[in-house]
Formats: C-alpha cells, structure tokens, sequence
C-alpha cells in the first residue's frame, strides 16, 4: 500500500514521503496513530503542490542570497580599534563588530555566526573573512582595522 508519512517514521521514512509499505502495517499502526495518510489522487496532489511550494521558496531563498553576495563582493569594511604602544589590540576584533559595522556600512543586515575570519584579528592591517550567505554561496569582504 502506498502511503505519504506524515511524520518521521523509523524504518520507512521522512515526513512527507510516499513509501510503499506492507497493509497490515499501514492499516494498524500508520493510519491509526496519523503518522501517515492514504495516498490517494487528493493526496498525491496536496503533496505534489507542497513539494513545489517548497522548491520555489529554496529558489527564493538562493536568489536573493546570490544578490546579497553580488552586493558584499570585494567591499571594504573599515574598524576602529585601541591598541597598546606595540600595535597589538586591547581583546580581539570578532565576527560580531564586523557584522555591526557591515550592517552599518551597507544597510545589509548579516549573522554574525556567518561570518568566517580565517584568522584572529589582534593587530591593525587588513583581514579577508568570508560571509557564508547560503549552502554553496560566499562572499569575500575585507577587514580594516585602523586607530
């Protein structure tokens, strides 16, 4: 019998699925407890429409990261920072302080858990750090940390 889980199901299956289950299975366990439903045209067609909302809304989703990274690519972002008499920085300038300073910057509000700094910035120059927008899309902005 062919079903479309309704939940996460183990051994058969993630929510929204359509698996091909034994009878007795589907008629006295999944349809019971409503952890699966019937697949029938109604169903069928529910889910196809489902998955299609859901395609487009990942399509969204990359393209407006994809502008969000045309607009980040290769931008300057300049940081004021204290510092002792040899140069090196009172604490450390994070991921935080830049995300502030992009969304200052460039009116582009960024996650600071999104922004990779290769390594620990602890002296004035120029940093490159990597701004993860979506799976497989990046931009490379760069760091000034000034006086």
């Amino acid at each position: 019998m062919k079903v479309i889980l309704l939940s996460d199901v183990k051994g058969s299956g993630k929510a929204g699925d359509l698996v091909n289950v034994s009878d007795g299975y589907a008629r006295n366990f999944l349809l019971p407890k409503k952890f699966a439903r019937e697949a029938d045209a109604v169903a069928l067609s529910e889910l196809k429409s489902q998955q299609a909302a859901k395609q487009h809304k990942i399509d969204e989703e990359i393209k407006a990261a994809k502008n969000l990274a045309s607009k980040l690519e290769g931008k300057i972002v300049n940081i004021t920072a204290k510092a002792g008499e040899n140069g090196k920085l009172f604490g450390s300038v994070t991921a935080k302080e830049i995300a502030a300073e992009v969304s200052k910057a460039f009116n582009i509000k960024v996650d600071k858990r999104k922004i990779h700094v290769k390594d620990d910035i602890k002296t004035f120059g120029t940093y490159e750090c990597e701004v993860k927008l979506y799976q497989g899309i990046n931009a490379k902005i760069y760091v000034v940390v000034r006086n």
